[in-house]
């Protein structure tokens, strides 16, 4: 069974928004929670149990160069 985290923290907030239908990126969880490290909280949330899915995507950076980065999303259930 997957764990429930505290309310406030950047895991139940991320997990929260999957579980709402919105996919989340790096720069959307920094803009939204504040939090540099995602893919961390990821893990933390995958090792709790939840089924996360990753799906790269290409992105324009600062410069306009385009790069890859990695969109979280739950799994349709």
């Amino acid at each position: 069974m997957p764990v429930i985290h505290d309310i406030d923290s950047q895991c139940a907030q991320i997990l929260e928004r999957m579980l709402d239908g919105w996919p989340i990126t790096a720069k959307l969880a920094l803009a939204w929670f504040g939090c540099f490290r995602l893919a961390a909280r990821i893990k933390d949330l995958r090792d709790d149990g939840h089924d996360i899915r990753t799906e790269m995507i290409q992105v324009p950076n600062s410069y306009g160069k385009t790069v890859r980065v990695a969109r979280y999303s739950m799994r349709a259930e």
